[in-house]
């Protein structure tokens, strides 16, 4: 899975692509976060609109990632969830743990 990351203002956004899915998809977003955290960052966007598919163990990453961030002191939020993402997230009811954005404006403006 592509991910690609860049800064708005103090915000590291990461734009996921493909499939979020076991292996090296949620081995890569796993990485992605340790490294933005050791590099001091604390608010962190992650952008799924470009995101097909995610398992049980993608979320779980998703999960994973908002506990380390939110334990170091950070924020993570979720930005621009296809329909297919926004379901599973509503129906494990993971919706009311993430702050969801409808798009990345709303996100960014929302860390201030």
């Amino acid at each position: 899975m592509p991910i690609s990351e860049r800064k708005r203002n103090d915000v590291v956004i990461l734009d996921l692509k493909g499939k979020l899915t076991i292996g090296t998809a949620e081995e890569g977003l796993r990485e992605a976060v340790h490294r933005i955290l050791d590099a001091g960052a604390t608010k962190i966007l992650i952008n799924l609109k470009d995101v097909s598919t995610i398992d049980s163990s993608g979320v779980g990453e998703l999960v994973s990632s908002y506990t380390r961030v939110t334990n170091r002191g950070g924020k993570l939020k979720l930005c621009t969830l296809p329909p297919k993402i926004n379901d599973i997230l509503m129906i494990t009811q993971l919706i009311t743990v993430f702050d969801v954005y409808d798009t990345e404006d709303e996100a960014v403006a929302s860390f201030a």
